[in-house]
Formats: structure tokens, sequence, C-alpha cells
């Protein structure tokens, strides 16, 4: 595991997937990320790129050529990942296309992930880099768990997660079958900003919001007041999950979403999909921020 530490924050990453692991207080060692137990789900924050979710049949196309990729795509287990550079507050880890990426993705790509910790707030920075002759298809995201209960006395029910803007907006049902987008939807917000958790939220997997006025999101304990909040200013998708026996919340930014069940498949008109054009850059971040009265 590699580390960032401040006066504040102990930031642990793992250099497989590039994978988030630890945020704990150095003062009274207080975590807030959630453990991967692999009895209940066994990852603590994923990096998702080049797609979002699943796809049909775990297959699209481009150019009429089928390929296939795994959900989420291939940065989250690979140990191919190489650390860039480190600093004491930032490291940056890089993936580059290879010859068994392109076989299932047909771009010359770079991928960096950035982590930067200042003060009290981790920022997640992505920046993708086309190195192809040709336009670049392509989906990125953060998967982040956080801890839920935080601290011994509470229950999950304690907790709800508040928006910063009150909102009216449907989540879109994913088809727990396929994995792929339905055209249900179920009403979530009625004019409010709060979302109280409870483990039956998440009976039917995902939360998946497309239309959110907010670009930030707090966890609250109805006991220990303000824990974190996730600013997510340059992504349009936001996913809120959590296995429903499991004791965190995933808070989603996204750019890209899984497949609709009534996809064609073909990748350059996914829903969500980022072009990039020959030899130019993509960033996108959002970031952590623990609130201080529970760092002391």
């Amino acid at each position: 595991m590699l580390v960032l530490q401040n006066h504040k924050l102990r930031i642990g990453i793992k250099k497989t997937g590039a994978e988030l692991c630890q945020i704990t207080s150095v003062n009274n060692k207080t975590e807030f990320m959630w453990d991967a137990n692999p009895d209940v789900w066994g990852s603590y924050a994923p990096n998702l790129f080049p797609i979002i979710g699943g796809l049909k049949n775990n297959t699209y196309k481009f150019n009429d050529v089928s390929y296939n990729m795994p959900k989420h795509g291939f940065v989250r287990h690979n140990e191919d990942i190489t650390i860039d550079y480190q600093t004491e507050d930032s490291i940056r880890f890089k993936l580059m296309y290879n010859d068994a990426l392109l076989s299932i993705y047909p771009f010359k790509f770079e991928f960096y992930i950035t982590y930067t910790l200042t003060d009290n707030t981790l920022e997640v920075l992505h920046t993708v880099k086309n190195i192809d002759h040709k336009t670049m298809y392509f989906s990125v995201g953060g998967h982040p768990a956080f801890k839920c209960p935080v601290f011994s006395d509470e229950q999950y029910d304690d907790y709800i997660l508040e928006f910063e803007h009150e909102e009216h907006s449907k989540s879109h049902l994913i088809n727990t079958e396929n994995g792929l987008i339905s055209t249900n939807t179920k009403s979530i917000f009625n004019n409010t900003n709060k979302l109280p958790l409870q483990h039956k939220l998440f009976d039917h997997d995902a939360l998946i919001f497309k239309d959110l006025k907010s670009k930030k999101v707090l966890l609250k304990s109805n006991i220990h007041g303000d824990i974190l909040s996730v600013n997510y200013h340059d992504f349009d998708y936001l996913g809120i999950w959590a296995k429903p026996n499991g004791n965190y919340v995933c808070i989603e930014p996204w750019l890209g979403i899984a497949d609709h069940e009534t996809t064609n498949q073909d990748f350059t008109t996914k829903e969500g999909i980022l072009k990039l054009e020959p030899n130019q850059n993509y960033k996108a971040f959002y970031s952590i921020e623990i609130h201080n009265k529970h760092l002391t």
C-alpha cells in the first residue's frame, strides 16, 4: 500500500487498480473507508474506465467489429498500472495501452489518476490522453465506498445523504437479471435534499441519477453530525449503492452509464460516452472532504 499523509489524514492506495483503500484520521485513528469485507463486497473504491457499469452481453461494437469488456472496464484489479510520480502530498498512477488491451479496446491511450491531499480534503483527478490517430470514445468514473456507520454507537439507519439542493429526481432502475438500465424509473426525491439510508434502499441494485442539480453530497449521521462530503462538479451522473447487507455506502460520480436494455451496442452512440480527438487530453476530478470535527 502507498501512503499520503499530512497532519490530519492518512491516505492509503493500492498499486493494483490504483485503488483508494484508506482514509484515516491521524489524531484519533477513525477510519472513513469501507473495509472491503470479501463476504459482502471485496472492493474499496474501484476506478472505472473506459466504461461505467455493464455492457449488453458484455459486448460493444466499433467500426462493425465486436469487442468484449468486463463490467466497469479494465482499470480496477489491473496490475500493469505504474507510479508516474509521487510527492509528499500527491501521487499519480499511469496505465498505457498495450497489445492485450487493444484486443478489447481499440484505442491508443494513456490513463492517469492523481490523488492529492490538502488539509482535510482528498482530490481524485482523472486524466485521459488520446495518443491515437482516430477519435477515442470512453467513460470514466469513481466508485468510493464509505464506512457507514462510522462510529460504534450508531446504526445504518442513523445516516442520511444530504444534497446541496432540493431535488425532484427519479432513479433509473437496473434490470437485476442482466445488469442493464431498464425503461423503469422510481421516484426518490420529491422536493427534498435528504435521502435516508436503509439497507432495503438497495434491494434492487444502485440508485442511478441523470439529472441532479446538486454537485455535492454530504454523508451525515443523526448522532454525530456531518461526516464527509463528496464534490463532483465535473460529473454528469451519480450512482448511490451498497450491498443490501453492507455497512457502507458508495457515492459514485460518473461520466457515462451502463448500457440500456434497448441499446444497439454501437460504442460511438452509447449514452454518456465521451469523445476525445487525437492528441487531446480530458480531465475530470471529484473530491472527498472529511469534516474537521472528526479529525481532532
